[in-house]
């Protein structure tokens, strides 16, 4: 799915990243743990979380996934912007709930990690 798409898809804004709308993913993972973030044996997924803080954007580094979706319209602090441009992730917002992001994306073929 491409990520302009995906955008659309959940009324997203794009807060950081637009290089990589015409970019490409294929799995996401939901969590607001981001423990749990950390056990995925993959990469290039979108990270769906409603987790708007530091932590979000460093477990996504460690991860490898260049892509972030803030949901239920959390407020992102310019210091994660940044953090997130520096290592040129797309950070996007949603006001709907996880839930729903994650219901959305998965009927329009956004395959889960499990």
């Amino acid at each position: 799915m491409k990520i302009k798409d995906l955008c659309r898809l959940v009324d997203g804004t794009v807060l950081c990243g637009e290089q990589h709308l015409e970019g490409e993913v294929e799995q996401a993972f939901a969590s607001d743990l981001m423990s749990d973030v950390l056990t995925v044996k993959t990469n290039e997924f979108i990270l769906i979380t409603g987790l708007a803080n530091l932590q979000a954007i460093r477990t996504a580094e460690m991860s490898d996934t260049p892509y972030i979706l803030i949901c239920r319209g959390k407020e992102v602090s310019e210091e994660m912007l940044d953090l997130a441009a520096d290592n040129d992730m797309l950070v996007v917002s949603s006001p709907f709930s996880m839930f729903k992001c994650a219901g959305i994306l998965y009927s329009a073929g956004l395959k889960p990690i499990y």
